[in-house]
């Protein structure tokens, strides 16, 4: 890994590849300055060039200054779904990470071409599950005569590789939203699941939704021999859940519960079901990201609530709902660093580049990964 004279490695800095990350890491061409105050018009005029041969999605956690130039807004299959709803764009910029970008090119068609604006926007979660890592895991599963009893699934937050790993191997992809209703589906085809790559949202909607004790669950550790875990513990579980987390949600604490529960009287704790499983259990409401912008939305005037997700989207709730009191769980500043990596400088020069006929940074998964990497996702889109 090449790095700086500080010691940072480059891809930190934009520049530069890793290869052992989800993501290669590039971003070529001259950026536009930060402090650059016609940025917000150069975007206006760059968009407006571009008409409706570009798309442009923005995810929920985005910064508010890139979040005004999207066309939809939604968590990461929404706005995957909305990339392939509209075929007549030539171009989908996609504000997010890498991930999701992927998604929007296994779900789009063949002469859409997908742009992720900063290719070092990836997923620190999505980045604990490499392929080569869940083909051994399975050999394990193999090797403790479970493999053929056992459907993998995988969350959203992966890589294309992994969903199509999933799809190969009669598994299928879920969301957050969804979750309950894929590990049913499983269930119903083997004896156990393998949960990529987030062990709290497996456990939790295990455990709090389905009936399964935490007894039920064990966790593969992939940089542990077979996993750190013993033949029988494999064959004894039902939920084989990958040591992965959000570096965001896995942040939260019981005791950040307890301390907001002190200091705000009434007030309604409201987290997301990526949060520690001990964090789940002392809220009050727990879902998705639409569930909780819904949640909230219809909540009742002057009531108040501490939100356990990405501040991003927290202080923008807050806007969007001035007559409750929205605060974020933590007192600790919590961004998605990986998300912010999104900025208006990167928008601009991406719009810019495709005004002027030049296609940067464009997300494409190759045909074989596409093709069991869609398997997976169709069968999640076929759940009841």
């Amino acid at each position: 890994m090449t790095t700086t004279e500080t010691g940072l490695p480059l891809f930190v800095l934009g520049r530069g590849t890793d290869p052992h990350s989800e993501r290669g890491v590039d971003c070529p061409g001259e950026l536009p300055t930060a402090s650059d105050p016609a940025l917000v018009e150069r975007a206006r005029r760059a968009k407006a060039a571009l008409g409706e041969r570009v798309f442009v999605l923005g995810h929920h956690y985005q910064r508010d200054e890139v979040i005004q130039f999207a066309d939809v807004t939604g968590d990461s299959f929404k706005l995957a779904r909305d990339a392939a709803a509209r075929p007549q764009a030539e171009y989908i910029v996609f504000c997010g990470v890498h991930f999701m970008a992927e998604s929007a090119d296994i779900l789009t068609n063949d002469d859409q071409k997908v742009v992720l604006p900063d290719m070092a926007a990836g997923c620190s979660m999505a980045d604990m599950a490499t392929f080569d890592q869940v083909e051994e895991c399975w050999e394990a599963l193999q090797d403790a005569g479970i493999a053929e009893t056992t459907v993998p699934v995988t969350y959203m937050n992966s890589s294309a590789d992994i969903k199509a790993f999933c799809g190969r191997n009669g598994g299928a992809v879920c969301t957050s939203s969804n979750a309950r209703r894929a590990l049913e589906w499983a269930f119903s085809r083997g004896e156990k699941v393998l949960f990529l790559p987030d062990q709290h949202l497996g456990r939790n909607t295990a455990v709090l939704e389905m009936g399964l004790s935490l007894d039920d669950c064990v966790v593969y550790n992939p940089h542990r021999p077979n996993g750190g875990l013993t033949a029988e513990q494999l064959r004894r579980a039902k939920m084989i859940l990958w040591k992965g987390h959000c570096s965001v949600h896995g942040r939260f604490t019981a005791e950040c519960v307890d301390e907001v529960r002190e200091r705000i009287p009434g007030v309604n704790v409201l987290v997301h079901p990526e949060c520690r499983h001990e964090v789940v259990t002392k809220a009050d409401y727990v879902g998705s990201t639409e569930y909780i912008i819904n949640r909230l939305r219809e909540a009742p005037a002057g009531s108040s609530w501490a939100v356990g997700t990405e501040l991003n989207l927290v202080k923008r709730l807050g806007q969007m709902f001035p007559d409750k009191n929205v605060t974020f769980l933590d007192k600790t500043v919590c961004y998605c660093s990986t998300m912010n990596r999104i900025d208006l400088p990167h928008l601009v020069w991406a719009l810019e580049s495709l005004a002027a006929g030049q296609v940067v940074n464009q997300i494409t998964v190759d045909p074989e990964t596409t093709r069991w990497a869609k398997v997976a996702l169709d069968r999640m889109l076929a759940l009841p």
